[in-house]
């Protein structure tokens, strides 16, 4: 995996970091890692299949 530095608000930051304490992602960087991931499905992945 590549190592990226990203500035984000402070609140973004918080609710991470409740989704984390919370136990539905093991941290930061997996909820991250999700959210790209369901962002480049729906944006770019799933509109390729459609045509």
């Amino acid at each position: 995996m590549n190592l990226i530095s990203v500035k984000i608000p402070e609140t973004f930051l918080e609710g991470l970091d409740d989704l984390v304490r919370l136990g539905v992602y093991p941290s930061r960087s997996e909820a991250i890692r999700v959210a790209i991931r369901d962002l480049l499905r729906k944006e770019l992945w799933d509109s390729k299949r459609r045509g």
